[in-house]
């Protein structure tokens, strides 16, 4: 199988649809919308990317970037439909977005998650980022769990479309 990684926009029909999804997975974790800070927008989301299956596939996943300051992005909407997880697809979306922060100046990327979504736990772990105190608009959530995690300075070498 093979996962190409696309810039996508925030209105791309796909991309209004997966983060329907995450929202709608959200609330039946959590018994609600736990929504904590200004929601993602076309606005305040500089970039937003999908996983695609091949050129031209189904869409099966996404996250996008927000900026906190100068030299720090935000990790938003990262999704990857449940079908679909575990091959991979969350890894490979989570590396394209670190490639897009570093692109933009970013040295660092933030995030927060739940406690009931132990696998995205586990894949921040496993990509390299560390638990840090809950911050901005998660400091009073008890749910929140944040991570961060600091850029190399040089791209990975690009490569050619994720075999999955």
């Amino acid at each position: 199988m093979r996962i190409e990684i696309i810039e996508m926009a925030w209105d791309d029909p796909a991309g209004v649809r997966l983060r329907r999804d995450q929202e709608a997975e959200t609330v039946e974790r959590y018994g609600g919308d736990l929504e904590q800070g200004e929601k993602p927008s076309a606005a305040n989301t500089e970039v937003f990317l999908a996983a695609a299956e091949s050129v031209g596939g189904e869409v099966v996943g996404c996250g996008g970037l927000r900026r906190l300051d100068e030299h720090t992005f935000e990790l938003k909407r990262m999704y990857v439909v449940p079908a679909w997880r575990g091959r991979r697809i969350g890894a490979a979306l989570l590396h394209a977005l670190e490639d897009a922060a570093r692109e933009r100046g970013a040295v660092r990327i933030r995030l927060e998650t739940g406690g009931r979504q132990p696998e995205a736990m586990r894949l921040y772990e496993r990509c390299g980022y560390r638990r840090i105190p809950r911050y901005g608009p998660y400091a009073a959530c008890p749910e929140s769990v944040c991570y961060e995690r600091a850029l190399e300075t040089a791209p990975r070498p690009a490569s050619a479309p994720a075999e999955i």
